[in-house]
């Protein structure tokens, strides 16, 4: 009977991996099938009722259109408004001049401006800007994507402004400031080798970490240490950002002192004939809505309590759930980090000399080119909270206690990364498999921290491997219907990555953490 519930619940999972990796179903048709097919079995095995089984999946809608996909539109915007006024161009040519050697650019726009904007957007804005961008100033296409999808790992945690931990928190009931400080203890190893391992994929070779020892470190130490202690002493909100600003100060100014002799092998070419000297205006100009997103986050967050404070309480909360357990959904209508990423790409658009007119149009065509994404996301967390309110979940978790026992916390990134594989985010990953990770860890008596860490850790590595994050990738560096050549290049990172991770994982809950 337990094995039977097991196969049953993973029905929407096995089609989503099926749909996806074997049928080549687009993503939101794959997801909108998934969230049939848990209705039925909710509704006709686990006997949840209809009422329940269709509120507890507009909980899950809601959920996801706040604050999820206004994240993900909101980002979106600022970064296409940047394409609409040119400042994308100038932020190309500001960075393009610190160097010539692709080492260096890959660690400086791939690392340090990727981390950024994983912590201010996420949702595949990490991957498609940066790798852009170094393709753009001329380097290897395919190398290049797979280091961005590397470098993209274990930043995902508190990306989007610490959404993907902070659902984790919601999901599991865990106190976000001590989860955030588990997630950045079970990631600081493989956060820091990430660099050292984007210099080898871009040189093609461990020969290509000759000379680059000094400034790799530099890459390294300057994000991993303020990163893992703002997570530590502010929580899950701001690490990414913070990190990879220091980050990005230090490697700029560490380029031209520890920059390895220039080897032919490793220059690119970079055509300024034509560019114009920027001087600092027009660069604050270009940065502006990024400055400003990065001055309301800090301004809005806790580290700023009178302003804090007075706009915490403008929310609103509803009982949308049906039957027993369910909790009113919170709804933040002025400090989330969506509408003050809005409110900053809208100050640095006028900044940028941008109309009204021009703002709207940006704004329209986003909506209309995502509508796809945020149907997915809106698919996926209505079924994640079927599957938990039916039991599903639970019957899962039960299996696998059983089946893995003391050697659970092995498995438990694949877990992570299997639900990253299928959704594509890390958010939808910490609500799909969340709960499941932290019933199995009561279950055996380990910390349920831990391995909601360990969740959200494997969610990061999944993504590489995502069909809709390849496929992000493939569109931002010119190589749409290439998706398998980029899957090639990168499963075996993947691989080295979800080992690292389950050895992480089982020597810290051996140690008690």
């Amino acid at each position: 009977m337990l094995f039977l519930k097991f196969i049953l619940a993973m029905l929407p999972i096995l089609w989503l991996i099926v749909a996806l990796s074997i049928l080549k179903i687009p993503g939101h048709k794959a997801c909108v099938i998934a969230l049939v097919i848990t209705c039925i079995l909710s509704i006709g095995y686990w006997k949840l009722s209809v009422v329940n089984t269709l509120t507890g999946g507009l909980e899950g809608i809601l959920n996801a259109l706040w604050p999820i996909c206004l994240v993900i539109i909101a980002a979106l915007f600022t970064y296409n408004l940047t394409l609409k006024t040119g400042a994308m161009d100038k932020i190309k040519q500001m960075l393009a001049g610190v160097s010539t050697d692709k080492r260096i650019l890959l660690l400086i726009i791939g690392w340090g401006f990727g981390n950024f904007m994983e912590g201010m957007a996420g949702f595949g804005t990490a991957v498609a800007i940066p790798a852009s961008m170094l393709v753009g100033i001329g380097l290897d296409p395919l190398s290049t994507v797979v280091a961005c999808f590397c470098a993209n790992t274990t930043p995902t945690a508190f990306g989007s402004v610490g959404v993907p931990t902070t659902t984790l928190a919601t999901v599991t009931e865990l106190n976000p400031l001590p989860l955030a400080g588990d997630v950045a203890m079970i990631q600081c190893i493989l956060t820091f080798l990430s660099p050292f391992i984007m210099v080898i994929i871009i040189g093609k070779g461990l020969k290509a970490l000759k000379g680059m020892i000094p400034f790799t470190l530099v890459a390294s130490l300057s994000f991993t240490i303020p990163w893992f202690f703002a997570a530590k002493v502010i929580g899950c909100e701001l690490p990414d950002i913070i990190g990879s600003i220091i980050s990005l100060v230090c490697m700029i100014a560490a380029a031209k002192v520890l920059s390895p002799k220039q080897d032919a092998e490793y220059a690119i070419s970079v055509d300024n004939s034509n560019a114009e000297a920027i001087n600092l205006s027009e660069g604050a100009k270009a940065w502006s809505p990024f400055i400003f997103i990065f001055i309301l986050l800090m301004a809005t967050s806790t580290l700023c309590p009178p302003i804090h404070d007075a706009i915490a309480g403008i929310k609103s909360s509803v009982q949308v759930y049906a039957g027993e357990g369910g909790k009113p959904l919170g709804f933040s209508w002025v400090n989330t980090p969506g509408v003050m990423i809005f409110i900053a790409a809208i100050i640095g658009g006028f900044i940028q000399k941008a109309s009204i007119s021009t703002m709207a149009g940006v704004l329209g065509n986003t909506l209309k080119a995502y509508w796809k994404t945020i149907l997915t996301i809106c698919s996926v967390l209505a079924t994640a909270k079927i599957m938990g309110y039916s039991g599903m979940i639970t019957d899962i978790a039960q299996l696998l206690v059983v089946v893995a026992g003391p050697f659970y916390p092995l498995i438990s990134p694949l877990i992570g990364a299997i639900g990253a594989f299928v959704t594509g985010s890390g958010t939808s990953t910490c609500v799909l498999f969340g709960g499941l990770q932290s019933q199995t860890a009561l279950s055996l008596g380990l910390n349920p921290s831990w391995m909601a860490a360990a969740n959200v850790m494997g969610a990061g590595i999944g993504k590489m491997i995502s069909p809709q994050g390849i496929a992000i990738g493939a569109g931002a560096i010119g190589m749409v219907g290439s998706e398998s050549k980029i899957l090639s290049a990168v499963i075996k990172w993947f691989v080295i990555y979800v080992v690292v991770a389950g050895v992480i994982c089982y020597a810290g809950s051996m140690l008690g953490f």
